[in-house]
């Protein structure tokens, strides 16, 4: 379809990109150690490394992997931990010494774990000691042959790491019993610098190369690894750099990293967009620590900010947050689940700063749109198709529909990934004849260009023939004052085929599922109004926050 799109872009941002610029990850990474060797490049529970140590220490754990482990260029290396400093040294040591990298979220259960590190034919995993009995249980049906142990405290210092380390495991009780064969990650590092770490064997990577086995969340069924290109990430963080550089200082931001680094949001977004403009991420390990987090957040002057709707939503619920210095903040970035307009109103009302909705995907690394940054409110799109990508929006025959007609979002550029890892059926049914990734998502175009999004064409209800979409029953119901977290799904009725159920978290025990359908009348035609209202204390939700609709449904069943 045509790029109408690119008349609405902010000043100084082009329609291309140069996704050749760098023929790897490992090259955009000397790059920018050699231009911010002295500058802070990650923050973490107080400690503080610099692009120069990221640099020693990655090629020390790279060069254990090529001399120790004795694994070669594609080899898998699967990372299992939090957002603490040990996970971008492992990251990019992995990426030097030419493997590619497995993320795995550390709340997985056994039989989660088994199936992704079983399917990617991971050789080596780095696990923190808290979630090493979960490893323990899988291990046998791996091919995990170099299993490396960190704990909280050991990049914190000699003595804070070891008080972090003795409260962790013996007052916190955070650590369960567990007994693996396995090298602790300082020993690693230790003999990867005895190996002489700075002459760490230079790789050659292409474009082509496989950078990261990237496990898709799992929300629709059984997790499937999108195979993401070095070329794939290194476009999609040329596109999000083109996007975000007319508005931040080379050098001198500092980007506040509460969602997952293994999760590819965070991972393009904030590691690897602002590791080239030499940027300082602070990492935070334990987002669901509200207070601890907004602790952290006076600490710092912070000038961006990402995250998904419920963590804003968690952050804006608590008192102490009132308190922040928000003066220097920049971008405050939302993306992963729709943004309720709910929420952005308040951040801004708290903040002064807008609340920008983006779009994306695991298989598009992940950013397809991006709403411009000098936005003043909150404008219910999903932002823009973002440079060098092409759009087309298609009915179920695979027809593109006309402006202002909803259908699904297909996709196709740079960023695209080369398909999912062991499975060319699964990777047929996403992709088009043409080339475009089939989203799943229904979304509606403006005369503009802006992008809304509809809802997963897989969560649409049938009411009476009628559709019904969730994200459209949510944001009503969001928008009551005494509603904390909802979620909208469909459930069986003999007289209509499907009703509208929703899910309800309350601030204040006094609301009713009353007072909620008459809110809900109030802005809904009759068939969209919830026939149904359960409370709940919490949803259940993704390893980022995302609300797990499937759980709910599987539950209601």
């Amino acid at each position: 379809m045509e790029k109408i799109w690119l008349r609405s872009y902010p000043p100084g941002i082009g329609a291309e990109v140069d996704v050749a610029a760098f023929s790897s990850l490992v090259d955009l990474f000397a790059a920018s150690i050699a231009r911010f060797s002295g500058r802070t490049a990650f923050i973490s529970m107080g400690r503080s490394m610099s692009y120069g140590e990221l640099d020693r220490r990655s090629a020390e754990f790279a060069t254990y992997l090529q001399n120790v482990a004795r694994v070669g260029k594609g080899a898998r290396v699967a990372l299992m931990m939090p957002n603490l400093l040990q996970y971008p040294v492992c990251l990019f040591g992995a990426l030097r010494a030419g493997c590619v990298v497995v993320n795995c979220n550390p709340l997985y259960t056994p039989p989660e774990l088994e199936h992704q590190l079983a399917d990617s034919g991971a050789e080596v995993i780095v696990v923190l000691d808290n979630f090493a009995h979960v490893l323990q249980q899988v291990l046998g049906k791996t091919a995990i042959r170099h299993v490396v142990v960190t704990r909280m405290g050991d990049f914190l210092g000699p003595i804070k790491g070891g008080l972090v380390n003795f409260v962790v495991r013996h007052l916190k009780r955070m650590v369960p019993a567990w007994s693996l064969p396995h090298t602790p990650l300082r020993s690693v590092l230790a003999a990867g610098a005895r190996i002489a770490a700075a002459d760490v064997e230079a790789v050659e990577l292409t474009a082509d190369d496989l950078a990261f086995l990237q496990y898709t969340g799992g929300t629709t069924g059984v997790s499937k690894g999108a195979m993401l290109s070095h070329g794939n990430m290194v476009a999609n963080l040329q596109q999000a750099h083109a996007w975000i550089a007319p508005f931040l200082r080379e050098g001198e931001e500092l980007v506040v990293t509460a969602l997952p680094l293994y999760h590819v949001f965070a991972l393009t977004a904030n590691c690897l967009t602002f590791l080239k403009i030499g940027a300082t991420n602070l990492l935070i390990a334990n987002p669901r620590d509200i207070p601890a987090f907004v602790k952290e957040l006076r600490r710092h002057r912070f000038t961006a900010i990402t995250g998904v709707n419920t963590l804003f939503n968690a952050l804006l619920a608590a008192p102490e947050l009132k308190r922040v210095d928000f003066g220097a903040l920049t971008i405050t970035l939302g993306g992963g689940m729709a943004v309720q307009k709910s929420v952005a109103e308040r951040w801004k009302a708290v903040t002064g700063k807008p609340l920008i909705e983006a779009y994306g995907l695991t298989e598009a690394s992940p950013a397809v749109a991006i709403n411009p940054l000098d936005l003043e409110t909150f404008n219910g799109a999903i932002g823009l198709p973002i440079p060098s990508t092409e759009v087309s929006i298609r009915d179920e025959r695979g027809l593109e529909l006309p402006l202002g007609e909803a259908g699904e979002l297909c996709v196709r550029g740079p960023q695209v990934m080369k398909g999912y890892w062991n499975c060319p059926e699964e990777t047929a049914a996403v992709m088009t004849p043409d080339g475009f990734l089939r989203t799943g998502d229904l979304v509606v175009m403006d005369d503009k260009g802006f992008l809304r999004l509809v809802d997963r064409l897989k969560d649409v209800i049938l009411v009476s023939g009628f559709k019904v979409f969730p994200n459209e029953v949510e944001a009503v119901v969001a928008s009551h004052p005494e509603v904390r977290e909802v979620a909208a799904l469909g459930v069986p009725d003999e007289h209509s085929g499907e009703a509208v159920k929703i899910f309800v978290v309350r601030r204040s025990p006094g609301l009713t599922a009353e007072d909620l359908i008459a809110h809900c009348r109030a802005s809904l035609t009759g068939y969209k109004v919830p026939h149904q209202v359960e409370f709940r204390e919490e949803l259940p939700k993704t390893n980022v926050g995302k609300i797990l609709r499937r759980a709910l449904r599987a539950g209601a069943a």
